[in-house]
């Protein structure tokens, strides 16, 4: 299995990746990061803070955006150079979110592209923004 090349791509292409938010995806991502944070893990301490129940890692919806590059563009042998992240709202438990990464631009001789990377849940609500520097495979 094997990614577009930087040939392969070009601006405007665009791919999605989604997944409903479980209560295990926060406590598996929890127990692998080690973040226990009360506002993930434990609801009666969650049911005081401002989002009145728990919230998901942001770390995990940027983990859907790394699926999205991963898997889909450029896709099987890209690496990760970069990723700007701007948390936007709240990811709760039984969100469906939706990761867009869209080329912006690339260069060629370097073999890099810039993609603008969102992520929105059921609503249409962007909880994650931000932009992405990928190596596409050779």
């Amino acid at each position: 299995m094997k990614g577009k090349t930087i040939n392969e791509i070009s601006i405007g292409d665009a791919a999605e990746f989604a997944k409903t938010v479980s209560e295990s995806d926060v406590y598996a991502y929890a127990g692998i990061s080690g973040d226990l944070n009360p506002a993930h893990v434990n609801e009666a301490y969650a049911s005081k803070t401002f989002f009145k129940t728990r919230i998901a890692h942001g770390m995990l919806s940027a983990g859907f955006i790394s699926a999205c590059l991963g898997m889909h563009l450029p896709g099987p042998g890209s690496i990760y150079l970069r990723q700007e992240l701007n948390f936007m709202a709240p990811v709760r438990i039984g969100d469906t979110i939706t990761a867009r990464v869209e080329v912006i631009e690339k260069n060629t001789e370097k073999n890099r592209v810039k993609l603008k990377t969102t992520c929105t849940n059921q609503d249409g609500t962007v909880v994650l923004d931000g932009v992405a520097l990928i190596m596409p495979p050779k």
